[in-house]
């Protein structure tokens, strides 16, 4: 065992993240003993496993009470600590949030999927679904139309996008970005996603549903003004009487007394 965690904190130093298929990755995950000797070695460098079964790798990161001592000697890591400008951030959040939230609801839905439809009460749980089966990414080209302005311009956009890729936040291939390992890790869902389901995305939710209201009802008075629409029968008269004014009004005695 003794090498087995050697090999291991060494490769998450050295590399970063890991797969969570790999073997050593796994034992750590499922071994009550090699993870606790883990995190005890990792503790004593100031450092933490990061792990969610929502993910695909495994990495480490600063332990909470380290961040200050570590990063304190600027003002950056209240912001972030990767050396971020406010524009990389603010695009690191939108990728988040357009690749991560989908994809996790994606991930829930199947596995509610699932239970319903399985038959074993005492069936072996299913791994979570990762990759892209459940992880759709982004043209880089409608990112850049929708916010591009807003993040600094063409030339922002692209230096902060290459910073973000080389963090390993997103991959890009032929300008599409797809979800890089450290985007699912190195943010906590649990407090950016209702920031954002809640707060911004809330408003752009309620202008959409405002919209697609105002054209449901748009299309709806259309579809009864064609229903009522008078027709014209053989006699020449329309099926719908038209509404007859005062002056029609007036006239209807005199008719009555020539009859």
């Amino acid at each position: 065992m003794e090498q087995q965690l050697k090999t291991l904190t060494a490769r998450l130093l050295a590399h970063r993240v890991v797969p969570r298929g790999d073997a050593l990755a796994r034992k750590a995950l499922l071994d009550d003993i090699f993870r606790q000797e883990l995190d005890k070695r990792l503790a004593d460098v100031g450092l933490r496993l990061v792990e969610n079964p929502y993910a695909e790798h495994i990495a480490v990161a600063l332990l909470p009470e380290m961040t200050e001592p570590v990063f304190g000697s600027g003002e950056a890591w209240l912001n972030n600590n990767l050396g971020l400008p406010r524009d990389g951030v603010a695009l690191l959040v939108i990728l988040w949030a357009l690749i991560i939230l989908p994809k996790r609801e994606r991930q829930i839905a199947r596995v509610e999927a699932g239970r319903e439809n399985q038959s074993d009460m005492f069936g072996a749980q299913k791994p979570l679904e990762t990759g892209e089966g459940v992880s759709t990414g982004v043209s880089e080209d409608a990112l850049y139309a929708d916010f591009g302005k807003a993040l600094g311009g063409r030339t922002r956009f692209n230096a902060n996008l290459g910073r973000l890729v080389n963090l390993g936040f997103v991959v890009r291939r032929n300008k599409w970005l797809d979800e890089g390992p450290m985007l699912d890790l190195m943010i906590d869902y649990s407090q950016l996603a209702p920031r954002i389901i809640e707060g911004a995305l809330s408003e752009v939710l309620g202008q959409r549903r405002s919209q697609a209201a105002d054209a449901l009802a748009d299309k709806t008075a259309s579809a009864i003004a064609q229903a009522v629409q008078p027709t014209v029968t053989e006699a020449g008269n329309g099926l719908f009487a038209a509404v007859e004014g005062p002056e029609d009004d007036t006239q209807a005695p005199a008719q009555e007394e020539d009859r």
